[in-house]
């Protein structure tokens, strides 16, 4: 399905399912949430990367108002309800602030649960055990989505962009997978390394039973 939608660019990605909570300030985002409140409408998130508003968008839906403060500023909370590609952007719109797109809707993503996600979940555990983190996602683990997962495990915004674009639940559970192998690996390494600082210049058992003098 394409159709026309307003836009509220950020420089940050927000995934489907996910509650984000935003603080409304500027009179032109001011505008489009009190539209959508109103008119029961959604918008799209498109990720600023660089400079760039990125192809792919997440279509949202305003949950609640939690405040309003003097001057019409405002706290929201959205949650994500899945993503769109953006076919055109239109800066300018008669007696509007803000700016629209020509976005195609994508199917809402499947999250069943898959093979590896244990797997997964496991890994993720275990990097927030080395780095000394403490997470309550308020789920249990069977419940966990790639999407869950995302935020908190170190993606750079590009890579946090590379995971919205993927699109189906196996595909991002293995792209999860493979950047906690790689950051387990390096904390591995520094620990390693610190281990070795540690032992200089202490007395180390260094005695070999068995050995050959190679000639």
């Amino acid at each position: 399905m394409t159709n026309f939608t307003p836009i509220f660019p950020l420089g940050i990605v927000a995934y489907p399912t996910e509650v984000v909570s935003l603080h409304i300030f500027e009179p032109r985002y001011i505008q489009l949430i009190t539209e959508c409140v109103e008119q029961q409408k959604t918008f799209a998130l498109p990720i600023v990367i660089d400079g760039k508003v990125q192809e792919t968008a997440t279509v949202m839906q305003v949950k609640s108002i939690e405040k309003k403060y003097e001057g019409q500023e405002m706290d929201i909370r959205t949650i994500g309800l899945h993503t769109c590609r953006i076919l055109e952007l239109i800066k300018e719109l008669p007696d509007k602030l803000y700016s629209g797109a020509i976005v195609a809707h994508n199917a809402t993503p499947v999250l069943s649960m898959q093979n590896h996600q244990v797997q997964v979940i496991a890994k993720m555990r275990r990097l927030h055990q080395l780095l000394g983190v403490e997470k309550n996602y308020k789920k249990s683990d069977e419940e966990l989505t790639s999407f869950d997962i995302a935020h908190h495990i170190g993606l750079n915004l590009h890579s946090e962009y590379e995971l919205l674009c993927l699109e189906n639940e196996g595909q991002r559970l293995t792209f999860l997978q493979r950047h906690m192998k790689e950051a387990l690996a390096l904390l591995d390494e520094q620990q390693k390394t610190r281990d070795r600082i540690l032992l200089n210049g202490h007395f180390r058992n260094l005695s070999l039973d068995n050995f050959d003098f190679k000639k």
